[in-house]
């Protein structure tokens, strides 16, 4: 039994807002509709919202679900979250906006959250009679989850916008491995190729990359990826024109074990070399408690 809130099980058990909304031809008056999901993946949305083509704003919202106890109650917070905003105002609502609303969903019900705010999306986009643009690239690209037609850009959107650390909240969101399983392992690359390339760097406003200690404690496979990245572009070009190399060996806790290559290998003042050059950038832009050691090869 799913652990549900009161809100999520009033919303459930007494809903509002379920039905259609029909065009009937009010003057300054527009019905959009907007659907997302697939009955045989399990949920489906389709939402309706009456908007004041002079303000923009919705007027009233309706939606029709086939899902569980999660998706029946988040259309209807959706509903009650749109009522009276405008259509810009109304986009800038958020699938966490919808689950903290509800006072909260088990993460695995994330993606009756997320299914709102695309409906939504798409509805506004229908109103607009433009394509949807929010996610427009969400189609485009290889699939990586087939059972439910998940593409990679898809999984990568959702990872960045709610800082998913794992392959199994990636599941809970979208589904996407959450069937036969065989794409798990290419999720986990893509949660580590964002974190390489995203978590480790910030940007100054004069376009300079500065490592930067993160304000937030890093999850092992976090610490393992941003201690890769510095590895290869801050320590091991420098080794590698002196005739060295270093590869990393495995971490444990604030333990670095790393094997030493080549000339830094053999050379005397390897000890210099594994404090000066490696432990201390790597403190320098992870973790001041890390610690580095050597391992034989």
């Amino acid at each position: 039994m799913w652990d549900y809130t009161d809100k999520v099980l009033e919303f459930f058990y007494n809903p509002k807002n379920q039905g259609v909304l029909e065009d009937k031809g009010e003057t300054g008056v527009k019905v959009a509709v907007g659907e997302v999901g697939s009955i045989a993946c399990g949920d489906a949305l389709r939402l309706h919202i009456k908007v004041d083509e002079d303000t923009n704003k919705i007027l009233d919202a309706r939606f029709q679900t086939f899902g569980c106890t999660s998706a029946i109650a988040s259309s209807e917070a959706l509903v009650e979250l749109v009522k009276g905003k405008t259509l810009d105002e109304a986009l800038n609502i958020s699938n966490k906006d919808i689950a903290e609303y509800l006072g909260g969903l088990p993460q695995e019900k994330m993606h009756c959250s997320v299914m709102g705010q695309e409906a939504l999306e798409a509805a506004i986009s229908n109103y607009r009679g433009i394509p949807l643009a929010a996610h427009d690239d969400d189609d485009e690209g290889a699939i990586v989850c087939t059972c439910f037609a998940i593409t990679e850009p898809k999984i990568r959107r959702i990872i960045e916008e709610n800082k998913l650390t794992t392959a199994e909240e990636v599941t809970n969101f979208i589904k996407a491995g959450g069937g036969c399983g065989t794409c798990l392992a290419t999720i986990d690359d893509i949660i580590i190729d964002i974190q390489r390339n995203s978590t480790y760097y910030t940007t100054s406003n004069k376009g300079n990359i500065d490592g930067k200690l993160s304000d937030k404690p890093l999850t092992p496979v976090q610490k393992i990826a941003l201690i890769q990245k510095v590895l290869d572009e801050e320590i091991r070009p420098i080794l590698i024109a002196d005739g060295g190399d270093v590869e990393l060996y495995d971490v444990d806790g604030d333990r670095v074990r790393v094997i030493l290559q080549g000339a830094c290998g053999s050379c005397s003042s390897s000890f210099a070399t594994l404090k000066h050059a490696i432990e201390a950038k790597l403190q320098e832009h992870i973790s001041h408690n890390l610690v580095v050691e050597a391992v034989n090869n």
